[in-house]
């Protein structure tokens, strides 16, 4: 064997051993995850390591519906370039023959190209809608029920309305990796946080840096609390390490059908201690 022909060899091996068993090359390569020598650079393989990372956590959740998720639905929000949702389907809708995964994306060019991609590969069960995350709880296009809600690094609010559709749908699952965050931290410049102003806990958000930082902690934990209160059991851990995202945050929610009058009343307090109750009228409508 030439030396050439040793260096693909062990090139095709390495890039084997990184792939999950059954995972097609050639949707990697469409996806620009892998160059057209099949080859993965050092971004793709980052990349490629956090939706793997969240793939494992959603397997386990498909497999708990009935039939060990044989009619799955899945709407993943956000889509962008449905990374996630073809990755998805590749490993676990492919091998089945029901079940359903919806992209909801608002830039037209980017739904457009993903549904070319998904006709040349033949994954006939996946739509892609060209809608925001708060158009699509009432489109006529997607179930009445979905199982799976997936929004990976939604940015500010769009992990809010991944929520309020999760909520509409009667989602099983909710599987959420925030992204930047805003809304909170503005409320918290303007307000001041009248009720905490006068302690040290103003300190949190005295400098600007610290106003971001403290508004999307405050944001995740009200989310979480909102959650348990609409009936949901919430488990908060890292996606990938700190040296592949500082966004990194992972929130799956399970559907139990109890809701937390604890978790309510305290959102309520929360709210109020950090001058937030406006956003009881538009984010947090407690049942």
């Amino acid at each position: 064997m030439s030396k050439t022909a040793a260096r693909a060899s062990k090139a095709d091996t390495e890039l084997q051993s990184e792939l999950r068993p059954g995972q097609s090359v050639e949707l990697l390569k469409e996806l620009h995850i892998l160059t057209r020598e099949g080859r993965l650079n050092q971004d793709s393989r980052r990349k490629l390591k956090q939706v793997y990372h969240l793939f494992q956590f959603i397997e386990k959740l498909l497999r708990e519906l009935p039939g060990e998720g044989a009619q799955a639905t899945l709407a993943d929000h956000g889509a962008g370039k449905s990374y996630l949702g073809f990755i998805i389907y590749d490993l676990f809708f492919s091998q089945r023959d029901g079940g359903h995964v919806y992209g909801i994306e608002t830039r037209a060019e980017l739904v457009e190209r993903s549904r070319a991609l998904a006709a040349r590969l033949g994954f006939e069960r996946m739509s892609f809608l060209n809608l925001t995350v708060a158009e699509s709880a009432a489109a006529s296009e997607l179930p009445a029920q979905i199982d799976i809600v997936t929004a990976l690094h939604a940015c500010d609010t769009a992990t809010d309305d991944a929520i309020a559709f999760g909520l509409a749908k009667d989602a099983r699952f909710m599987v959420l990796v925030p992204c930047c965050q805003a809304e909170v931290a503005a409320c918290l410049r303007q307000t001041k946080a009248l009720a905490l102003s006068r302690t040290p806990l103003a300190e949190l958000w005295r400098h600007p840096l610290h106003t971001r930082e403290i508004g999307s902690q405050l944001t995740n934990v009200l989310r979480c609390l909102y959650l348990e209160a609409n009936g949901y059991q919430v488990t908060v851990t890292e996606l990938v390490g700190w040296e592949h995202s500082m966004k990194n945050e992972l929130i799956i929610a399970r559907h139990t059908g109890q809701r937390k009058a604890s978790a309510a009343a305290r959102l309520r307090e929360l709210l109020a201690q950090f001058g937030l109750e406006s956003l009881l009228a538009t984010r947090f409508r407690l049942p």
